[in-house]
């Protein structure tokens, strides 16, 4: 068996460490396809000897991805495809259909009540999903709970399948020396007691909950924060107006630990901690919750699915706390109250063995399996005919065998196959009857379905736009300003302003490099910066981070050019999306297929008059008279 996994990034993130772990662990021959980001989770991969092609998606607009998917599927010769995350659920369900994979599974990692990986859950996104969705053979849930919202949204309950997020509990098992040797790295107190977060730094993590709730705890209470993200900047100024800066520690992404095992170094980093606290309110699973109590932490949540799901009682040391960061702060003070003196041994509740990762990978085996050889309905056509083979996975437990029944070819397929001919030819004929203009019609409303379909799925773009403006010193003139405003909109670009820019807007060099744009006037000494991002902030903030680096770098040679530049306007966070509404991209839509069905139009008549000169001369005209005279 060969299966290709289809993710939209391999950025250091829990779906994308998880699907690390489970390759580990899943005896089957695998490859990985990652549309978007191959970060450090693709050369972990690599590491393990799975083999990792970049598509190099541009974003969810490049629909020339599709076809470039669509080979790679066909020429692979997988027999099952496996997607993960809703940019590659899309893509990569609608792919391995074209390429002729009917076995496709897909797993739900991030779908919340109001949210999917931080898309909002819109009518148009709900839709475009659930029409996905029917192209597959079945959709994992990593909990139960996710496994209701599918069947709320209208999924099938046959079609969902509950395999939870695995843990390697021998990586998390609490390490004492780890302990002393990781806190002696990060320059942590010896009598610290340490609150630790782990998770993607963005806003609806909402870790700025126990920045503000250290502020309520004792000085020598820290906190531990694993992970990257858009809102790294933002944490840190709420550190520094709550005055907790200097007790706060942000890892940023980091890499793979030293022994090759996937994701960062979390178990060392766990062994650190005190206590795990999980603001977030609304989780698909709660990955880090579960791992904190793998190595024996006390666990405070807002939404853990993982452990809610559990048996009353089965996780004592798991607790909800609902509210903001004055809850979150009592809390903790009790926590830390009943913990005494000392980390003292850390043992990891029974229920931690529920999400072993062996475990959830044996359950994945048998999704497969189900969806490779469907089973056959009795009393449906065929299911008199049957045949078993088995499907053996390559594993040194001999009860890693998994049956399934695959049927054999019916012999009344034949019948039914004429019975879907006739039908065809049926339609066929009915469509002959109809007006000329209704191929321009359908054309024209199939045109606008796709363009509005494309609208929804397409993440919108935000445009913020700020102004610098070069101003003469006495030894200059608004020539020379003129001149040099013309060449620092040519530089603001470059590297050598982007690396200052990238510490104010809390984004890398690569990022501004793609998304800021700068603009001259030939008559005006101004510099327009402009920056496009799916977030209205991350937008402003980043043209104002190019502008105030532009500013300082033309300020280091303003004694030898004599011109200064200044902040004209900054930029403000824009209110509406700058690209296209759904709207508009169904009416470009309609309009593209109201011209191809022009175009058929045009080419039909002269097809039909070649297919009636061609049944013309196949047919042979009355034979001449045979000419009988001189005969008589």
């Amino acid at each position: 068996m060969k299966a290709l996994h289809i993710i939209t990034g391999l950025g250091v993130g829990g779906a994308e460490q998880q699907l690390r772990l489970l390759l580990r662990h899943l005896p089957v021959d695998c490859d990985v396809v990652t549309l978007t980001n191959p970060g450090a989770v693709a050369d972990g991969l690599r590491a393990d000897g799975v083999e990792v092609v970049h598509l190099g998606m541009a974003g969810n607009r490049d629909l020339a991805a599709l076809p470039r998917l669509t080979r790679l599927i066909r020429t692979g010769g997988y027999d099952l495809v496996h997607t993960h995350l809703y940019r590659a659920c899309l893509y990569g369900r609608l792919a391995a259909r074209l390429a002729g994979v009917r076995a496709v599974v897909a797993t739900e990692h991030s779908l919340g009540d109001s949210q999917m990986e931080g898309r909002p859950l819109t009518p148009g996104v709900r839709a475009l999903y659930l029409a996905g969705e029917r192209l597959g053979s079945a959709t994992v849930a990593v909990s139960p709970t996710v496994a209701d919202r599918l069947r709320r949204w209208g999924v099938p309950a046959p079609r969902i399948e509950v395999v939870p997020n695995g843990v390697d509990l021998a990586r998390f098992r609490f390490d004492p020396v780890a302990r002393l040797r990781t806190r002696r790295r990060l320059g942590l107190p010896a009598g610290a007691y340490v609150v630790g977060g782990v998770g993607r730094l963005t806003e609806g993590k909402r870790f700025d909950v126990l920045v503000r709730a250290l502020a309520r705890l004792p000085d020598d209470c820290w906190l531990l924060l694993v992970g990257g993200g858009p809102e790294e900047h933002v944490l840190r100024r709420t550190a520094h107006r709550a005055g907790v800066a200097d007790r706060v520690l942000l890892t940023g992404e980091r890499p793979c630990a030293a022994d090759g095992s996937p994701g960062p170094d979390l178990p060392s980093l766990a062994s650190a901690m005190d206590v795990l606290a999980s603001p977030s309110p609304e989780e698909a699973f709660g990955l880090a919750a579960v791992e904190g109590l793998a190595s024996g932490l006390p666990v405070l949540y807002a939404s853990c699915p993982a452990i809610e799901d559990l048996p009353p009682g089965a996780a004592p040391r798991a607790r909800r706390v609902t509210g903001g960061d004055e809850e979150f702060a009592r809390a903790l003070a009790e926590a830390r109250a009943s913990a005494g003196p000392g980390p003292g041994p850390r043992t990891a509740p029974e229920a931690a063995r529920h999400y072993c990762v062996t475990r959830s990978a044996a359950r994945l085996m048998d999704v497969y399996a189900a969806a490779l050889h469907p089973p056959v309905v009795p009393g449906t056509p065929g299911s008199e005919f049957r045949m078993t083979e088995p499907l053996t996975r390559p594993s040194a437990d001999p009860a890693a065998t998994v049956h399934a029944e695959r049927p054999a070819r019916p012999g009344r397929a034949r019948a039914a196959l004429r019975r879907a001919r006739a039908a065809l030819r049926r339609v066929r004929a009915r469509t002959r009857t109809l007006p000329r203009w209704s191929a321009l019609a359908a054309a024209a409303l199939a045109g606008g379905l796709l363009g509005a379909g494309y609208g929804l799925v397409a993440t919108p773009q935000y445009t913020a736009t700020g102004y610098v403006v070069a101003v003469p010193t006495d030894k200059s003139d608004p020539a020379s300003a003129l001149g040099f405003a013309q060449a620092y909109g040519r530089v603001a670009t470059q590297l050598a302003v982007l690396g200052d820019a990238q510490m104010w807007a809390g984004v890398p060099v690569t990022t501004l490099k793609e998304s800021v744009r700068t603009a001259t006037s030939p008559d005006a000494p101004m510099v327009s910066v402009t920056a496009t991002s799916s977030r209205p902030d991350q937008a402003a903030d980043m043209a104002n981070a190019v502008s105030r680096a532009l500013t300082r770098h033309a300020a280091d040679s303003v004694d030898d050019t004599h011109v200064e530049l200044r902040t004209f306007a900054r930029a403000t966070e824009p209110t509406e999306a700058s690209s296209a509404s759904p709207a508009v991209t169904g009416l470009v839509g309609a309009s593209a297929g109201g011209l191809l069905g022009g175009l058929a139009l045009l080419v039909r008549p002269r097809r039909a008059a070649r297919e009636a000169e061609r049944t013309a001369a196949a047919v042979p005209g009355p034979a001449p008279a045979s000419d009988t005279r001189g005969q008589l």
